[in-house]
């Protein structure tokens, strides 16, 4: 994992307003999530079952995740890269896969060794830029 420095960190949102944003921008709510807590991620690479992502976590400040209006707090953004199987599985899960009954395979390694950490750092920090860009642009950013 590389954190990155950002003005990001810790400015406010409604969560509605970021969603509507990020979407074009190829941000999609992480499937971790709760009702006071959740991520927005963003693939930056995806070759022979390696994916590296931006992830930009945040918290509820008032409200719940699952409504418009709630507001959030923006944590450290940082870079990830999770190693999946290429290939099928031979476990009990297998059929599962095949039918599409369980559309993701677990990750192998959910936070992989980064090689040419300057690179995924330039990324990403472009990644937030353009987060940042978009929610000036739209004017969502909340005095925290």
């Amino acid at each position: 994992m590389l954190k990155l420095q950002s003005e990001l960190e810790g400015q406010m949102a409604i969560f509605g307003e970021v969603s509507n944003c990020i979407q074009g921008l190829g941000y999609h709510l992480g499937g971790n999530w709760d009702y006071h807590k959740g991520c927005f991620d963003h693939i930056l690479c995806n070759e022979g079952g390696e994916t590296i992502y931006i992830r930009i976590p945040f918290f509820v400040m008032d409200g719940e995740l699952d409504q418009y209006d709630t507001l959030i707090k923006f944590g450290t953004p940082y870079v990830i890269k999770h190693v999946v199987h290429v290939g099928l599985d031979s476990d009990e899960s297998s059929l599962l896969n095949a039918t599409g009954f369980s559309q993701f395979q677990q990750p192998i390694d959910t936070d992989g060794k980064i090689i040419d950490k300057n690179r995924w750092i330039h990324a990403g920090e472009v990644a937030v830029k353009a987060l940042l860009d978009c929610l000036y642009a739209q004017k969502h950013l909340k005095s925290s």
